[in-house]
């Protein structure tokens, strides 16, 4: 279980991360279970998602679905009318 590995990594360190996650999952055969908010990172290396708001599972899926489901995008980019769902 990995909580926000890539808080404070610069690009150069999230590229060592992102390999080192892919080496223990692919060459070890491990389950990562990684809490993270780089959604870059995020896409780059999980096979699963599942998608909070608040506390509630808003969507499940590969990382094709979830960049494209319409709850997820509600949730943290906001809705048409501006509004935002994430408390900053």
């Amino acid at each position: 279980m990995l909580d926000e590995p890539a808080a404070g990594l610069n690009p150069a360190e999230k590229l060592d991360l992102i390999e080192l996650i892919r080496r223990i999952r692919d060459e070890l055969g491990i389950s990562v279970l990684l809490i993270e908010h780089d959604m870059g990172l995020v896409m780059q290396i999980s096979e699963r998602i599942s998608v909070l708001d608040h506390g509630v599972i808003i969507a499940e899926g590969t990382p094709r679905q979830i960049q494209s489901d319409p709850r997820v995008i509600e949730a943290y980019l906001g809705r048409d009318d501006g509004e935002a769902f994430l408390d900053d």
